[in-house]
């Protein structure tokens, strides 16, 4: 069953640097990639169902850094829809950050666990993005860190779990899931995966209209 928006909703994005997408600098404040893509196509196809459009996502965030800021960021905007994509920080915090440390997947499902909880008593509509890597090749940069093939199945071991957490999550809170690893790993196999994220992680334009493509099925 899809979710539908009324006329007047607000819809909220937030989460990590995908979503974010320099939204300061931008005129709309909704960034350059998938947020903005929905709120465009979304206007386009229901001109008569005006929606405000929210973005509150910070490049580097995990969920810690959104709990630190749940309150101002989500809850006082009082969203009829909240859409969340975390966990890629979760991830790779250790290997990229000399402060990092692993986040064990238990810290991550309580964490993310208590964003979801006062939305769910709100009855504010979720929808969960599964955290997602590309395996493409080579070695990349990840701020003062590089990226090899040593480094992603590392981290490919780390998120698995992470991601069955989201799934988990998302079905006990009757949260609408978007598959998105398990999307950009069919969409990779008959392509290069860097097509849809050069770095494995940062959608390209392609992977961002294949993200809003996504999320638009969920809503209507």
């Amino acid at each position: 069953m899809t979710i539908t928006l009324r006329p007047g909703s607000t819809v909220l994005f937030t989460g990590d640097s995908i979503t974010d997408c320099q939204r300061l600098a931008s005129e709309e404040g909704l960034g350059f990639g998938y947020p903005l893509r929905v709120a465009g196509e979304w206007g386009f196809r229901y001109p008569d169902r005006p929606v405000t459009w929210l973005n509150t996502a910070n490049g580097g965030d995990k969920v810690m850094d959104l709990e630190a800021r749940w309150q101002a960021d989500v809850l006082d905007a009082r969203p009829d829809l909240v859409s969340i994509l975390v966990g890629v920080n979760d991830m790779g915090w250790h290997t990229i950050d000399p402060k990092g440390y692993v986040i064990p997947v238990e810290e991550f499902e309580a964490g993310y666990d208590r964003l979801l909880a006062p939305l769910a008593e709100a009855g504010t509509k979720l929808i969960l993005i599964e955290p997602f890597l590309l395996p493409i090749h080579g070695v990349v940069e990840a701020g003062a860190a590089l990226i090899g093939e040593d480094e992603r199945k590392e981290w490919r071991a780390d998120l698995d779990p992470k991601i069955q957490v989201v799934r988990e999550l998302a079905r006990k809170y009757g949260a609408h899931l978007l598959s998105a690893d398990g999307m950009f790993a069919e969409l990779a196999a008959p392509t290069r995966p860097e097509h849809w994220a050069a770095d494995g992680v940062h959608p390209t334009p392609a992977g961002h209209a294949a993200l809003a493509a996504a999320w638009l099925r969920l809503v209507a």
